[in-house]
């Protein structure tokens, strides 16, 4: 363990976008660190570069920097640090992997087989060759592969701190392959050979690598190094059979921020899909979740991503926000619908700010203050406050004789209008209020009541949409 410290990596792969899952393993992996004073370290391993993709590095890294998951170590520390990269290490895994053939703990194998063929052998001819006689074909040119020479007897135990011990006989165990023929590590080789030179101390991964993790121990052991300590999560399911999964449509990071969730409030989120803080607190900031995180609470049952529990998240930290917090990231999307400059931006954030679950929903809700929309008079009708077409006429008659002869254009003298007038009429409030507001937002949901809707859109625009409703349901 270097200097006694806590290290932790997050380690992707660079083949598209940031999935939840994947956030989620930087997340828990950062938590570790950081909650006993260590070091959290990016390691991009791009290794297969038949699944490369152009881009992937650079999504990977500004997604720990928007959700404030910083890495602190990488090749280079002169201005923002670097990641580690598998591919800038390519010599260092075949040396390791040719100290082990030495050891004769791995062998040359020299088998022609399709490279798809190439990481899974049980039975391998070239086993027990004699490893002068493979090193002088090796040094003569002919193409090979290295493979580990999995033990035939007994059997190996894994300590995961989720999963508890899991013990595999070893009869099973196929001889993986270390380095390919390209010379390029594999997966698994690398992340082993890494993970020991980093001075990794808690390795996290998901657990479709559990079967793996008994050939990660025999490495190990074949080296001499220290295992570290295994934190395996369960995959985020988008339902009780499938696991979330992009080709299937379910959304990235990258996708939830661009559906107007924000990354607080995602990252919130997904802390707790698989690990349970105790308590009834849901609400955490990452400094929060530093005081409380725990490796005990992560759960081995998968976790469901529920989109309607994001809402509820998201709703709540947009809530949290200051008036003007709010107003500076809504105002894009105010802008996509509203392009008329006699609506007051800052009018229409304070209504949509206790009323937005996301930030793309806010075009939709307020299009109507640009131009009223073609709509059906049937909306007029309210069946719980018994208001029908004729009722809602005659309220709006009344309605258009108020607001002509009202001369303070602002939210109070507007309400008190709408309020006397109803009592003058003998009816509820509401029963005034419902032909107001479909007549000047042509919709029966909105943020925000009639008055408020009045007060933004002005005395003339409001007249004129009163008229039109008169005219619709003559």
């Amino acid at each position: 363990m270097l200097n006694n410290k806590v290290r932790t990596r997050f380690a992707p792969s660079p083949t598209g976008y940031m999935h939840v899952g994947g956030l989620r393993t930087a997340l828990y992996t950062y938590l570790i660190a950081k909650k006993a004073g260590g070091i959290f370290i990016l390691r991009i391993e791009d290794t297969d570069t038949a699944r490369y993709v152009e881009g992937a590095e650079e999504v990977i890294i500004k997604t720990l920097r928007d959700t404030g998951l910083i890495y602190d170590e990488g090749p280079d520390i002169g201005g923002p640090v670097a990641p580690y990269r598998q591919s800038e290490r390519k010599e260092l895994y075949k040396t390791h992997a040719q100290k082990l053939c030495e050891k004769k703990a791995a062998y040359y194998c020299f088998c022609e087989k399709e490279e798809k063929d190439d990481t899974v052998l049980l039975v391998d001819v070239c086993r027990d060759l004699p490893y002068e006689g493979s090193k002088q074909r090796v040094d003569a040119g002919e193409p090979y592969v290295i493979r580990m020479k999995a033990p035939k007897e007994g059997e190996t135990t894994v300590d995961d701190v989720v999963f508890g011990k899991i013990t595999t006989p070893n009869k099973i165990l196929d001889d993986m392959v270390l380095i390919k023929r390209d010379g390029m590590p594999t997966y698994n080789f690398a992340n082993v050979v890494d993970d020991h030179l980093m001075g990794i101390t808690h390795v996290m991964r998901g657990s479709e690598y559990l079967s793996s993790a008994p050939k990660y121990n025999i490495l190990y052991d074949a080296f001499g190094w220290e295992i570290p300590i295994y934190i395996t999560v369960s995959p985020v399911m988008r339902d009780a059979q499938n696991k979330l999964s992009k080709r299937h449509g379910d959304p990235t990071y990258d996708d939830l921020i661009a559906l107007g969730y924000l990354p607080d409030a995602v990252l919130n989120y997904i802390a707790l899909l698989g690990w349970s803080p105790g308590g009834e607190q849901e609400l955490f900031t990452l400094q929060e979740m530093l005081e409380v995180f725990d490796i005990s609470g992560i759960s081995k049952a998968p976790a469901i991503f529920d989109i309607i529990k994001l809402n509820h998240f998201n709703s709540e930290y947009i809530r949290k926000m200051s008036p003007e917090e709010f107003t500076e990231i809504a105002t894009p999307y105010i802008k996509k619908a509203i392009h008329n400059e006699n609506i007051s931006i800052d009018s229409i954030a304070r209504l949509l700010q206790a009323r937005c679950e996301k930030l793309s929903d806010i075009p939709e809700k307020i299009d109507f203050f640009e131009a009223l929309p073609d709509y059906e008079t049937d909306l007029y009708i309210h069946q719980k406050s018994k208001i029908d077409k004729t009722i809602a006429y005659d309220m709006l008659i009344a309605a258009k004789s108020g607001f002509e002869n009202l001369t303070e254009w602002t939210n109070e003298p507007i309400s008190y209008m709408l309020k006397e007038m109803a009592v003058d009429l003998d009816v509820k409030n509401a029963t005034l209020m419902w032909p107001v507001r479909i007549a000047v937002a042509g919709k029966s949901v909105t943020p925000g009541g009639a008055v408020e809707i009045c007060e933004i859109l002005g005395k003339e625009e409001v007249l004129r949409r009163i008229k039109i409703g008169i005219e619709k349901l003559k």
